[in-house]
């Protein structure tokens, strides 16, 4: 029978017409600003100008860093086959991984708090998108989106060790995210040789001008779709042991320059 002489099941069109709607309505939301209604005049003010200072520091000293970069092949391996990368780094190094993978459609978990919301807008100006599920179900929520937003075509990423730390221990976000897509997580640093620390519980690091930065990106991990808790906790450490070689990696590049 030709393609054209097949009988049309008007209610199976129509839900896949209503699919592909919600698809685009999720991603259309993940890339566009939130409504800051729900906040007070002070608080979006703040907001705002939060926004633009981080958006402008960012790209203003991003671009006086050069970049290196070691493992390139790796993500080349992550992306065969139409796959889609899961992003996984140390909260600490944001700042230049913002700049560094900027306007690749990258979808970053985000909570819905006033923090969370001047960070979703600062990084939809680099081209990323903002994942925060419903406000009810809050960290799950966010999960639950991401995953229908790389089934759309989105690749994903994780700051492993945040929101709140502690610091430099993978939490299990990506993995489970991986098991659920089916695509690979794939962890990567960057080592800045001059760089201030903020204040904070990750010590964020925050390149001087001029800085030189070494991007290391280790091989992809992949975890089956039906992997139980042992294996699941098995593909954590192995996260785990991959983050602390390559930062290990970036210290000895520091400490040899």
């Amino acid at each position: 029978m030709k393609i054209a002489d097949r009988p049309i099941n008007p209610s199976a069109e129509a839900d896949g017409n209503d699919h592909r709607g919600r698809a685009t309505a999720n991603i259309a939301r993940a890339y566009s600003f939130a409504s800051l209604s729900s906040y007070s005049f002070r608080d979006r003010w703040l907001i705002r100008a939060a926004d633009l200072a981080f958006f402008l520091a960012i790209k203003m000293i991003g671009k006086t860093v050069k970049f290196e970069v070691e493992g390139w092949e790796n993500w080349e391996a992550a992306i065969q086959s139409n796959q889609l990368p899961i992003y996984t780094f140390w909260h600490d190094r944001v700042f230049l991984a913002t700049y560094f993978w900027q306007r690749r459609g990258i979808v970053v978990m985000t909570s819905r708090s006033f923090d969370g919301e001047y960070i979703a807008r600062f990084i939809q100006r680099f081209g990323y998108g903002a994942a925060r599920g419903s406000s009810s179900r809050g960290a799950t929520g966010a999960v639950v989106e991401m995953v229908r937003l790389m089934r759309a075509g989105c690749p994903a990423a994780f700051t492993i060790d945040g929101p709140r730390g502690p610091r430099y221990e993978a939490k299990m976000g990506s993995v489970l995210l991986a098991k659920k897509t089916g695509f690979p997580i794939l962890p990567f640093t960057i080592a800045a040789n001059k760089f201030r620390q903020a204040k904070s519980w990750d010590r964020t690091q925050i390149p001087k001008l001029f800085a030189r930065a070494h991007v290391y990106i280790a091989p992809p991990i992949y975890v089956s779709s039906n992997a139980a808790d042992e294996e699941l906790q098995n593909k954590r450490d192995e996260l785990q042991r991959a983050l602390d070689e390559i930062n290990q990696r970036g210290e000895e590049w520091r400490a040899n320059l």
